[in-house]
């Protein structure tokens, strides 16, 4: 069924979930009853690297309310989450992943591990409980920055990690480079460090498992239930499958980490088992800081080759990633496949190398967060060719349309091997223009200058590869009551399923959207899903609904015949309603559904998950010279997202995305100190973009659909975070001059750029 075949598609729907979630109806893990309920809290690690010489729980067990605690001694028994992806060094060695073990066993690698788990009859008992339990820690010195412990001599962290190394991870044609680099009329070069975040979502993590009859039921936020089920039966855990139900509630944000296995899930399960009663934990902020996967943290050099035309003929990119203590569930794609996606951008570069070595540190593993590698190969990216068009005297804007890769060259195959499926990169150009209204920088900035304030533009050619599983299988049930329950295994955490899917099957069935029910998140109920992440969800979900309606109209012909005396052969579908053929005898689907009983489709997914929507972003700040304070004055974007199933949910992702982008480029960063310690542990210390720090978002569409999906999507839900920090942080080294930057662009960071021009230039 096409997309053109769906009407009602493409309009704008108030989200269906909204009245609930806005009244209070919300149902977030930590809001759920268990009567009885014990409280979990975790002794955590204040040494980044250390060996645990001893844990004394005596006195802890004595205290009131404790139930139970529980060391490393008890869960030897639990095994290791591997890694969801994997990546091999140019002699097919796979990355090293040493176990991450639910407690430590004998060394603990950052702040905040796990020593020790305190079980109470209430909270404040386990946290008093928690504060008894002695342990003796041998401090040993700890690595922070990725290239340290890289270096030569420097103290392992792990046995099986020699030199601190998870993988030297190469992508490309070197040799073609070096030979295109040593034609170029001109080379440019930029360096970054891409700063450490964390995801800082609403809901925190939290857990409750509950036993009964010998199964646990586990209640977690999440991407996706199936993959915590998988991971915790087969591989912690050890448990029959039957064992073990995953059931996730509404979700308060996840951007990526809410995706991994983490300990503490793995512990409150164990946990419930053992003592054979439900056992609860609800994550604080800090907690959040200190033990969720965070993100970046990317050391890189990226080399730009151009022809005597301006033409860009190479790429190299040597870079050094940080993938913190251990190895987490797809950290191996990210600053290598989620790079590599996305480093030659909109551009036809007819050749590219890229080398990234991975380290092992004494900070908390990183994992996805959206954009997931991209957002600082973008900023990388976008950087070398603003730098390029100063360098050899050129305009950006023109610089950049020159090398844009031309719409008859769809689909169109990169220098790493990437197949963007489809796109008019000129026209979004041209878009981006007109709505930034760029014919009227040169006005504004004298403006600025009149009020003794530096403006700069950046402009960002961005995209997204998105990615994840298809392991979906989509259940749609038509009900004697007059709806329909839609059960899919991705997982909404706030970003508008329940509305976006119910618009799909609306238009399929030709019913109203508001008799359409989307449930998710039960392992029990849903036969497999691979969950949310990669920007993928709609077109998993949406395809596979649209052919799991199409499998329940076709399974409701033989009753429809029945019901309207009529043969099979006669039985035509007619948007809404079973008829036949040249009459004017018909029935509806729900009055079909209340005399025959319930009417049921099922498809797995059968597309292709990748697509590759892109956006043309432009920035304009002001600095203060005497401040160095950043005022971020426009943003607007011109975005290719295929086919559109809600404008309205798609601008929600859009403000969201370029408001994560823009706090990681001027605002965040999750600072060590040299001991490892995190100096940015809460909300005082962390800082993240508010209403006040953020412009209106105008955008403008211009899509051109996917050949990869049915309805021609294309995810964007990572897209707009892609492409923010690069805009912004191009505009800021604008406003500059060119000078250099270090991110995020904080008043401070911008004042020290200042200072080094001062006496050189007309600043001051």
């Amino acid at each position: 069924m096409a997309f053109d075949a769906l009407p009602g598609l493409g309009q704008p729907l108030r989200r269906l979930e909204d009245p609930r979630l806005l009244t209070g109806g919300g149902r977030f893990t930590s809001d759920l009853p268990a009567a009885g309920a014990l409280h979990a809290v975790f002794l955590r690690s204040p040494y980044a690297h250390a060996r645990v010489l001893r844990v004394d729980s005596d006195a802890a067990r004595a205290m009131p309310g404790v139930v139970a605690v529980f060391t490393a001694e008890d869960t030897a028994s639990l095994g290791h989450s591997p890694a969801l992806t994997e990546i091999f060094d140019p002699a097919g060695r796979r990355h090293a992943e040493p176990p991450r073990l639910p407690i430590a066993p004998g060394i603990v690698r950052h702040v905040g591990e796990i020593v020790a788990m305190v079980v109470a009859e209430t909270a404040h008992q386990a946290r008093d409980a928690a504060e008894a339990v002695e342990v003796e820690y041998n401090p040993l010195p700890a690595l922070i920055r990725p290239e340290d412990a890289l270096a030569e001599g420097a103290p392992a962290i792990h046995a099986e990690a020699p030199g601190n190394l998870v993988c030297d991870w190469h992508k490309g044609d070197a040799e073609a480079v070096d030979a295109a680099f040593a034609r170029a009329a001109h080379v440019t070069r930029v360096a970054i460090r891409s700063p450490r975040i964390v995801a800082g979502y609403i809901e925190t993590r939290a857990a409750l498992a509950e036993w009964a009859h010998g199964q646990v039921t586990l209640i977690t936020p999440s991407q996706g239930v199936h993959v915590l089920h998988r991971l915790l039966c087969d591989h912690v855990l050890r448990w029959p499958r039957e064992r073990l139900r995953v059931v996730t509630p509404d979700v308060g944000g996840g951007f990526g980490p809410k995706l991994p296995l983490y300990p503490e899930q793995t512990l409150v399960c164990f946990a419930a088992d053992r003592l054979r009663r439900a056992v609860r934990w609800v994550q604080d902020r800090t907690e959040h800081h200190l033990a969720d996967t965070h993100a970046r943290d990317l050391v890189a050099e990226i080399a730009l080759a151009l022809d005597a035309e301006g033409r860009f003929t190479a790429l190299r990119v040597e870079a050094i990633a940080n993938f913190g203590a251990y190895v987490s569930a797809v950290t191996p794609s990210i600053p290598t496949g989620g790079l590599a996606k996305v480093i030659t951008g909109l551009y036809a570069i007819p050749t590219a190398h890229i080398r990234m070595r991975c380290a092992f540190t004494n900070t908390v593993p990183v994992d996805a967060v959206r954009g997931a590698g991209k957002p600082e190969a973008l900023v990388l990216l976008e950087g070398a060719v603003d730098q390029a068009a100063r360098e050899t005297g050129r305009d950006p804007v023109a610089l950049r349309r020159l090398n844009l890769v031309p719409r008859d060259a769809f689909p169109y195959r990169t220098a790493l091997g990437f197949s963007y499926d489809s796109g008019d990169y000129h026209a979004l150009l041209d878009a981006a223009l007109a709505a930034a209204d760029d014919a009227g920088f040169a006005a504004r900035r004298a403006a600025s200058a009149a009020r003794g304030m530096l403006r700069g533009r950046g402009i960002s050619c961005h995209l997204h590869g998105s990615g994840g599983w298809g392991d979906e299988t989509s259940i749609v049930q038509v009900l004697p009551d007059g709806t329909i329950a839609a059960r899919t295994g991705t997982q909404s955490q706030g970003q508008g399923h329940a509305t976006a899917y119910a618009q799909v099957l609306a238009a399929a069935f030709g019913v109203e959207p508001a008799r359409v029910h989307i449930l998710q998140g039960d392992s029990a109920t849903i036969p497999r899903g691979g969950g949310t992440g990669g920007s993928s969800s709609t077109i998993v979900s949406g395809t596979t609904f649209v052919r799991a309606a199409e499998a329940a109209i076709e399974a409701g012909m033989d009753a429809a015949a029945e019901a309207l005396e009529a043969a099979k052969a006669d039985i035509e579908w007619q948007h809404g309603a079973y008829a036949v053929a040249g009459t004017d005898r018909r029935i509806g689907l729900f009055d079909l559904a209340a005399r025959g009983g319930t009417i049921e489709g099922r498809a797995d997914f059968a597309d292709t998950v990748v697509t590759w929507p892109a956006g043309i972003a432009v920035a304009e700040v002001e600095v203060d010279a005497e401040t160095g304070a950043v005022t971020l004055d426009r943003f607007s974007a011109a975005v290719d997202a295929g086919t559109v199933v809600n404008p309205m949910l798609l601008a929600g992702q859009l403000h969201g995305g370029f408001a994560a982008g823009i706090g990681g480029a001027l605002l965040e960063e999750a600072v060590h100190d040299a001991d490892g310690q995190l100096l940015t542990a809460t909300l005082m210390d962390y800082a993240m973009p508010r209403a006040a720090d953020l412009p209106d978002f105008p955008h403008v569409l211009a899509p051109v659909p996917s050949p990869n999906n049915a309805l021609g999507i294309k995810g964007v839900g990572e897209l707009p975070t892609n492409g923010a920090p690069a805009a912004v942080a191009n505009a800021v080294r604008d406003a500059l001059g060119g000078a250099s930057v270090a991110l995020p662009m904080t008043p401070r960071n911008v004042w020290a750029a200042l200072s080094g021009l001062r006496g050189a230039t007309s600043l001051g």
